[in-house]
C-alpha cells in the first residue's frame, strides 16, 4: 500500500485505487482528507478532529465513511446518519477495502489534573501499519509499520524508545510532530534509531512510501 504523510498526526494510505485517511487534524493540511474513501479518528481533541472541514469533505463527497470512537461519533452522526460508524477497543471492520482492528481504550495521561477521555488506535491489514492516536497503545500482533507519536504534551523521548522496544515493528514513521523543531529532529533521529531496535523514518509532509 502506498502511505503518504501528512502535517502532524495525519496519514493517507491507498491501494486498488481507494484511500483512508487517519487524523486529519487542524495541524493537518486543509485537504488532507479530501477524495478519502474512509476517514479513521482516534479521538476528540483538535489536532486529530477537525469537526469543520471533516463535515465539508463529508458534504462533498457523498459516499465518504467515518470510523471512530463514540465522543467523536455523537458530533456528526445526526447529520450524516448510516455515514458515521462507533467503534471500540477489540472491534474489526472493513473501510475502502482496507481490514481494520481497534486497539486502545484511553488518550495517554497529560497531567493527573487533566481528565481521561477515551482514545482508539487503529491496526490496518493485519499489522501492515499501526497508528495509536495519543497512546502507546501495544497490539496483541505484529506491526511491521508503527506511526510513531515522537512529540507531545504527554509523552517524553524515554518512553518513546521504550515503547517502539516494546512494539518491535520492522520499521518506525514520525507522527505527532507538528511541535518538534528542525533543531531537535536530529536529535530525536539519533536517539531512537540508535535505542529503538528498529528502523526509524520520517517523511516531510506531502511525500509517501511502499509499506
Amino acid at each position: 500500500m502506498k502511505l503518504t504523510k501528512k502535517s502532524h498526526a495525519c496519514i493517507r494510505l491507498e491501494k486498488d485505487g481507494r484511500a483512508l485517511v487517519i487524523d486529519p487534524g487542524v495541524f493537518s493540511e486543509e485537504d488532507a482528507a479530501v477524495g478519502a474513501d474512509a476517514i479513521l479518528i482516534t479521538h476528540e481533541h483538535p489536532d486529530h478532529f477537525d469537526e469543520e472541514r471533516l463535515r465539508v469533505v463529508l458534504e462533498a463527497g457523498p459516499a465518504t465513511e467515518v470510523w471512530t470512537l463514540k465522543s467523536v461519533a455523537d458530533r456528526l452522526t445526526a447529520a450524516f446518519p448510516g455515514r458515521v460508524h462507533t467503534v471500540g477497543h477489540g472491534d474489526t471492520f472493513t473501510a475502502a477495502g482496507f481490514d481494520v482492528q481497534v486497539h486502545g481504550e484511553l488518550h495517554a495521561e497529560i497531567h493527573p489534573d487533566i481528565p481521561s477521555i477515551t482514545n482508539v488506535g487503529y491496526l490496518v491489514d493485519g499489522g501492515r501499519v499501526f497508528h495509536p492516536g495519543d497512546a502507546l497503545t501495544v497490539p496483541d500482533r505484529p506491526v511491521e509499520t508503527l506511526m510513531l507519536p515522537v512529540m507531545a504534551p504527554w509523552n517524553k523521548i524515554a518512553e518513546v524508545i521504550e515503547y517502539v522496544r516494546e512494539v518491535k515493528p520492522q520499521r518506525a514513521y514520525d507522527i505527532h510532530d507538528a511541535l518538534l523543531t528542525d533543531l531537535a529532529r536530529p536529535i530525536y533521529d539519533h536517539q531512537i534509531g540508535a535505542l529503538g531496535g528498529a528502523e526509524h523514518l520520517r517523511l516531510a509532509p506531502g511525500t509517501s512510501a511502499e509499506v
